[in-house]
């Protein structure tokens, strides 16, 4: 084992952090990274004591802290808001629900979360940037002509004064391209760093879930964004071989349902080759943590994120410092 292992608390916000904390010690894991729901992580209380407080919690089950994670309220920040999203927002930032003033409620959270990372001595934040386009996916009503380059020049304006104050900061801003993202596969990858003018402050959490059953090649993405891999998330899906009375999209169902074509399953029980991605990560010199974001519908989460605890560190390994066949040759 090479890399930190960590649990995302995100799935695990239910409970208060110091028994996501003495779980996740009992797992096994390495560390945590905490989310901005729940208890784990509230920014609008973040002081630099309240920091300090959270600190001495981990250090006293003797976990690490590589990054802080807010998804939600990121995705507030680009998406057409609905009501949707006031279920994932706190009262303060949902207001009186005027679309403009939640987008920049959510703005002024998010650069308040890389301020709190700071004082927490991390400089790593991962989440949602949400997409201003995602609804206009499959192109019907036919998509007038410029409509997309607008979308990514709306994305840009609301992101880039957000990753200037990151710069300023000292702090980086890891999106987990996923679906109802600006970003969600190598393309549309591309098209946001290009929006962004390849913003320094910007990068990606690499999570291979969200591409496997996009048939998306999983493994490229890390070749491809080799200096923009922030942070890693590790998080296993199955998909099916044959047709489904439920595809790709999903067919508003819930999540577990045996019918889709695809569900996120515990780690090792899905089909994303995970040897590969460790070989990958291997050669782009990522050192950073793996973490461990646990969902599977049809699993007892306990008993899953201790599997999966165990499945990372087994299947991570460090990258040789010696050619195999050295040790064939009279002189080197």
């Amino acid at each position: 084992m090479s890399r930190p292992v960590t649990l995302f608390t995100g799935q695990w916000a239910d409970l208060p952090i110091e028994k996501i904390c003495q779980k996740a010690r009992s797992f096994g894991y390495d560390g945590l990274e905490l989310c901005t729901w729940g208890d784990h992580m509230e920014i609008d209380k973040a002081d630099q004591a309240y920091c300090d407080e959270r600190k001495a919690l981990l250090q006293k089950y003797e976990l690490k802290l590589f990054a802080i994670s807010t998804h939600l309220v990121g995705q507030c920040v680009s998406d057409p808001i609905d009501e949707r999203h006031k279920g994932i927002l706190p009262d303060y930032i949902w207001g009186d629900g005027d679309p403009e003033g939640v987008r920049q409620r959510a703005a002024d959270e998010v650069i308040k979360t890389a301020k709190v990372a700071k004082m927490m001595g991390l400089d790593t934040v991962i989440g949602f940037t949400g997409s201003p386009i995602w609804h206009m996916l499959y192109s019907f009503p036919p998509i007038p002509k410029g409509t997309i380059e607008k979308g990514y020049e709306d994305f840009a304006k609301r992101w880039i004064p957000i990753l200037d104050e990151f710069q300023k900061i000292g702090v980086k801003f890891a999106l987990e391209a996923h679906p109802t993202e600006i970003a969600f596969d190598i393309h549309s990858a591309h098209l946001t760093l290009k929006a962004l003018n390849n913003h320094p402050a910007f990068g990606f959490n690499y999570d291979p879930s969200h591409f496997g059953y996009q048939h998306v090649d999983y493994v490229k993405f890390i070749y491809e964004f080799a200096d923009r891999i922030f942070h890693v998330h590790m998080k296993d899906a199955y998909w099916s071989d044959v047709p489904m009375g439920i595809g790709v999209f999903g067919g508003h169902s819930e999540f577990g349902d045996n019918r889709r074509y695809w569900n996120f399953r515990s780690l090792g029980r899905g089909r994303v080759n995970f040897e590969n991605i460790i070989r990958a990560l291997n050669d782009i010199g990522y050192n950073g943590p793996l973490s461990v974001e646990w969902e599977d519908s049809g699993m007892n989460r306990d008993a899953g994120a201790t599997e999966a605890c165990h499945f990372v560190k087994n299947i991570d390994f460090k990258p040789s410092d010696v050619a195999f066949d050295d040790a064939m040759q009279k002189e080197k």
